[in-house]
């Protein structure tokens, strides 16, 4: 076992022991019947060698009432064992997925940049499962069957120390099969999970995607990527059921082997005058019930490597720190001054800076417009804002505090953000407009903040109206409809500090003429960093930042930065011309970096 895997498997321990009182009382209940199954083989022997006696003893007519106890109270102990394991393995696994979700929302954006969707879901459900494997089926297999074949081992010793002999020469190989596969259960375990992440990635990307798979005539080529992640997760699986069924051969040969040795010890050797009938038929059936247990045993350690690699996984995603929370600094709210001081970022692992040096002051209560073309920095630069990224030189300053000096959480609270790409969730509209802090807002004011953005222009037609669900990722709307109720939502917030990052890319043009009326009511008296390439709200910005393979090419209103004939101008007449520019898209940024 690795360090790795021990610090895991230690990890998993303590979880368990957490629900140390129901354990205890699962562990008591597999004891009790490992212990009914071998005292009922016990009674074996005084029932042959006493109930065919010619003079039976007097204790005979009370063995079949005693066998009955016996029964009943295995059920009972097997029944509390398998439950209180199941409980504790299944309360331990919600606990585990419940601290994993957690984490997941408080990892940084670089954590997500590094790790695919399809991987993260992977560990909450799949992996987490293979850990409740190993909590619940590994640990009843592990401590009932342990006990249920020391206990039948007990029998054997006491019936006849010669039959038991013969058991007891094919320990050593069944512990010499455990050891050797059990490196490669694991090995094979972490290549198992990594093979299913590939699955759940490539099915949540044909999932989201299905319109460019349907429009592009994909669906061949999506067929031949889930095929070649599912094939692999195949077969690692069958690789691992050959590990499993060859050390559970082995036990079965050894088991062979011992029951032959037994029945020449009890009938052909020179021994076998010692061994009484009970006392055969009672190892005997000691020999067969102990076969089960052994197997289950050399196999269960498939189950147990895959839950602690699977534990690993999860663990180690544990230990990646969460977001640093910020200073101390926590105003109850801002005037909205922005100030970027030579600040300079690049993403983990690039090659190159994104941003180099920039200097930029965004005033307080007014509209400052990025535009560029795509992987010019905008939207890299929109995201150090909110602290979703670190400069990795220079400062940010919000009311002349560095942002390293704010809360993290009284800082966001200062930023309303519209993005492109509006995330809405499985509820009602009313509901994504007053999502997180803003779920206490009154009706009246959820109502009002639709009325402003132009939701309730189609909300009224909905069967519920603000109450209706929009589906998952909001697919019941359109994407107009979406990005209208994500600018209802930065109205409810009222936040000092705007970011709209081509929050109008999806409006059509009788929508975007109902959302300028919005959007002059959200911009005015707040400090608004506006990514766009619709003029009609990059004109009317109080300054024009240009940005060019991040740096600041020139900045201006629009008119001076038309007469300067710079770079500006020539995005500008790309647009007009539709021509050499590339269209709106292209020439002011449609996403990117």
């Amino acid at each position: 076992m690795t360090a790795g895997s021990a610090a895991a498997y230690r990890r998993l321990l303590a979880d368990v022991r957490r629900h140390f009182a129901m354990l205890i009382l699962a562990i008591a209940g597999m004891l009790v019947d490992a212990g009914a199954q071998s005292g009922f083989i016990w009674l074996l022997k005084p029932l042959i060698d006493q109930g065919f006696a010619a003079a039976p003893s007097p204790a005979v007519p009370w063995l079949p009432a005693v066998i009955l106890a016996l029964i009943v109270l295995r059920s009972a102990g097997y029944f509390a064992g398998v439950y209180g394991v199941e409980w504790v393995g299944r309360r331990v696994v919600s606990d585990l997925r419940a601290r994993l979700f957690g984490h997941y929302l408080a990892l940084p954006a670089a954590f997500y940049d590094r790790h695919s969707a399809g991987e993260l879901i992977s560990r909450i459900t799949y992996n987490t499962d293979q850990v409740a494997q190993a909590a619940t089926q590994g640990l009843i297999t592990l401590v009932r069957d342990s006990l249920t074949a020391a206990g039948l081992i007990t029998v054997m010793l006491l019936h006849s120390p010669l039959l038991a002999t013969a058991v007891l020469l094919v320990a050593p190989v069944v512990a010499v099969v455990v050891l050797a596969v059990s490196h490669r259960f694991r090995r094979l375990s972490h290549r198992i999970q990594q093979a299913m992440g590939d699955v759940t990635q490539v099915t949540e990307e044909a999932v989201n995607g299905w319109q460019v798979v349907k429009i592009h005539a994909g669906k061949r080529d999506e067929r031949a990527r889930f095929a070649r992640a599912n094939d692999g997760a195949r077969r690692l699986h069958l690789r691992l059921i050959v590990n499993q069924l060859i050390s559970s051969t082995v036990i079965q040969w050894c088991a062979g082997a011992a029951l032959v040795l037994i029945l020449w010890l009890a009938t052909l050797s020179p021994w076998s005058g010692q061994v009484s009938p009970g006392a055969f038929v009672s190892v005997l059936a000691a020999m067969l019930a102990v076969i089960p247990p052994l197997k289950r045993l050399a196999t269960i350690h498939a189950t147990i490597q895959k839950g602690i690699a699977a534990a690993e996984s999860v663990y180690q995603v544990l230990a990646v720190e969460p977001e640093s929370s910020g200073g101390e600094y926590r105003p109850a709210g801002c005037r909205g001054e922005v100030v970027f001081e030579h600040v300079t970022f690049a993403y983990p692992g690039s090659r190159g800076a994104v941003l180099e040096d920039i200097d930029l002051t965004l005033e307080a209560g007014r509209v400052t417009a990025l535009v560029g073309r795509s992987g010019s920095g905008k939207t890299t630069l929109a995201a150090l804002l909110p602290r979703f990224y670190g400069p990795t030189a220079g400062r940010i300053l919000l009311d002349g505090h560095d942002l390293r000096d704010w809360d993290l959480s009284a800082l966001r609270s200062q930023i309303a953000y519209v993005g492109q790409e509006v995330v809405l969730f499985n509820d009602t509209i009313a509901r994504n407009i007053a999502y997180g802090a803003l779920a206490f807002a009154s009706p009246a004011a959820i109502e009002a903040a639709a009325r402003a953005a132009h939701v309730l222009e189609f909300a009224a037609r909905l069967p519920d109206g603000l109450n209706t669900l929009v589906g998952d990722r909001g697919h019941l709307l359109s994407g107009g409809e979406r990005q209208r109720l994500a600018l209802a939502r930065a109205l409810l917030k009222d936040a000092p500090l705007l970011i709209l990052d081509e929050a109008t890319s999806a409006l059509d043009r009788e929508s975007e003429i109902w959302i300028q009326e919005a959007l002059e009511r959200l911009l005015t008296g707040r400090t608004t960093l506006v990514i766009a390439h619709r003029l009609a709200t990059v004109e009317h910005a109080d300054r024009i930042v240009v940005l060019d393979r991040g740096r600041i090419a020139e900045s201006g209103t629009h008119r001076s930065l038309l007469a300067r004939r710079g770079l500006y101008r020539a995005l500008y007449d790309g647009i007009a011309a539709g021509g050499p520019g590339g269209g709106a898209a292209e020439a002011i940024g449609c996403g990117g970096a």
